[in-house]
């Protein structure tokens, strides 16, 4: 903390209510009030250090001889400013921080003290002390909040531009330099003196943050129109727009609470641990702010974290923000869907007409935006099935479809238990990824079988309708074998999972067929067969492998005969499951 000590007289001031007395001995000739605070002065040391005040006094004309008497109530600072010039004027010490130096140097301004009125007037002394707080990282910081108290003429001084630049060329700096006054100044010559140095400068500093987000909380503590454009000048300087993201989410946490908290937002007071919050803000204070950081955070892909695009979403819709605001929070977010995370996605509906728990329609549209980014990229992309569902991809552009398919497939499953959620909205949702993003089907069946459940009283066409959501060739064998015992799904659906499950064990046995013939037509076996040896020679017995391949064949088709017999029996009616995991066991030989 810095400070300058001005002047070598005590206190020659003694305050009585709102009245101020010198008490030097001069005779009081000239009363000063300044708002509902009068000084009895004598008019000799203000004339020699004051322009105004001296041509104030000059002007004043009283025709009884009774003392001057000055109202002055656009003194920047007010009478607690004004206690400090007076003091200066009557050389009494006084203490210079950063804290006051701001309103000192715009009432020395606002009172003509400079130079022509004595040596080492308060402006000088004031613009000396400026440049020594510039050069420190908190004492800036102090300053530049002190400034909103005299605003117009700190302006006009450019103070409030200097401390600006000041802070935006240390926060693109090594962190390290953050807190020192003067770079390369050795000042442990002075550490053993009293902390008003040669040049009334302190240099009592904290430790550097580190880290490249040291300066977050500090930029915090300032006002909006004030953070705002120590941001723009930081961004200007070339911060990165990681860093400047960093610093925006950190402020407007601190501010709106609901921005501290995943999937419920119901209690707006409550916040992370070690997260500073002013609950006190009102919620038009809350939706201005949040609108405002909108507008600063850059445009470029991936730099702002998904989940604070949905947190700032859900704070948005909560607060009633801007359809502006909120369309570009939805635009931003479906372009890096893929880096979403479920809990985020389960935003409350807080639209005036409540029908299901979360906003649906929210993530219907952000998915839009997702599919008219990627899909023209991954269009021409025609995925082959193989057994078990699995995927080859024709291009690294199917990535992002896939995580998002597997995300809404993850949020179809959530939200099926609400009984409000219509069929339409669950299908479209559903729906609006296209079948080839999906490698498996079994998180979308078991996001319909939620469904299902939560929606008993749904009717068979219905059911079969909504079921024609999930391709049976892609349900792995766990899948298939829980859809066929599946009571809630619809029979033509379940003889669909049975007869898939046949082709698989057709296309199995076909290609055990091709390899055993393979092996009879060849002296050298090939492939990792587990085919028994000869004893004596220590060889593979290929006559005996192929031998107990044509067993395994035989088997397997008569597990084909069962299934078919078993699907015959499913067209004419629907009658118990238990038989059927039968089917897709083994017998062990």
């Amino acid at each position: 903390m810095a400070f300058m000590r001005l002047g070598s007289k005590s206190d020659a001031f003694h305050r009585e209510g709102q009245t101020w007395n010198c008490t030097t001995g001069l005779p009081s000739d000239v009363t000063v009030k300044v708002g509902e605070t009068s000084f009895f002065l004598h008019k000799f040391p203000l004339l020699s250090r004051s322009g105004l005040l001296k041509k104030l006094i000059a002007d004043f004309t009283n025709e009884d001889g009774s003392n001057c008497v000055l109202q002055l109530d656009d003194v920047p600072g007010g009478d607690k400013t004004f206690e400090l010039v007076t003091k200066f004027c009557y050389g009494v010490k006084i203490e210079v921080t950063a804290s006051n130096v701001v309103s000192l140097r715009c009432a020395a301004e606002h009172l003509q003290m400079n130079e022509n009125y004595g040596e080492g007037n308060l402006i000088a002394r004031t613009e000396a002390f400026l440049n020594e707080v510039f050069s420190n990282w908190s004492d800036t910081i102090k300053a530049l909040q002190t400034c909103e108290e005299v605003k117009s003429c700190a302006e006009e001084l450019h103070i409030v531009s200097r401390c600006i630049d000041s802070l935006a060329i240390k926060a693109c700096s090594n962190p390290n330099m953050s807190n020192r006054h003067v770079e390369g100044q050795d000042c442990s010559k002075y550490s053993a003196q009293d902390p008003a140095l040669w040049n009334g400068i302190s240099s009592e500093n904290k430790s550097p943050h580190p880290g490249d987000d040291w300066w977050y909380e500090d930029l915090s503590s300032l006002i909006l129109p004030l953070y705002k454009r120590v941001i723009l000048s930081i961004e200007a300087k070339g911060m990165k727009p990681e860093n400047v993201v960093g610093s925006l989410i950190y402020y407007i946490r601190r501010f709106i609470p609901m921005m501290n908290r995943q999937a419920s937002f119901n209690d707006k007071n409550s916040v992370n641990q070690g997260t500073t919050t002013n609950s006190s803000i009102s919620e038009a204070d809350q939706r201005a702010l949040l609108e405002e950081i909108m507008g600063l955070l850059p445009n470029k892909k991936g730099v702002t974290p998904s989940k604070y695009l949905l947190r700032l979403l859900c704070a948005a819709t909560i607060l009633h923000a801007s359809p502006s605001c909120i369309e570009n929070l939805e635009k931003r977010i479906g372009s890096q869907l893929d880096q979403a995370e479920l809990v985020d996605l389960l935003i409350p509906n807080m639209g005036y007409s409540v029908e299901t728990l979360y906003d649906i329609d929210c993530i219907q549209r952000i998915i839009d935006h997702f599919m008219s980014i990627y899909q023209a990229a991954t269009a021409s992309t025609s995925p082959c099935i193989i057994e078990e569902g699995s995927l080859i991809a024709g291009t690294d552009a199917l990535a992002p479809m896939t995580i998002v398919a597997n995300l809404i497939d993850a949020y179809l499953a959530e939200v099926a238990v609400d009984v409000n959620l219509k069929l339409p909205k669950f299908q479209a949702l559903a729906s609006a990824i296209p079948d080839y993003a999906r490698p498996l089907d079994d998180a979308l069946y078991h996001a319909i079988d939620v469904y299902l459940k939560a929606h008993p009283w749904l009717i068979d066409s219905e059911r079969e309708q909504f079921c024609r959501l999930i391709n049976c060739q892609k349900l792995s064998l766990e899948a298939s074998t829980h859809a066929a015992q599946n009571e809630r799904l619809p029979l033509r659906v379940i003889v669909q999972v049975l007869f898939f499950e046949q082709l698989r064990l057709r296309t199995s046995i076909s290609s055990w067929l091709y390899v055993s013939a393979n092996i009879e037509n060849s002296g050298n076996p090939i492939g990792n067969l587990d085919l028994p040896r000869n004893n004596g020679s220590g060889q593979l017995d290929p006559t005996q492998g192929a031998g107990n391949l044509r067993d395994l064949v035989s088997e397997l088709e008569k597990e084909c005969s069962c299934i078919r017999s078993e699907i015959q029996k499913l067209s004419k009616t629907k009658k118990s499951w238990s038989i059927i995991p039968k089917i897709f066991c083994r017998k062990n030989s």
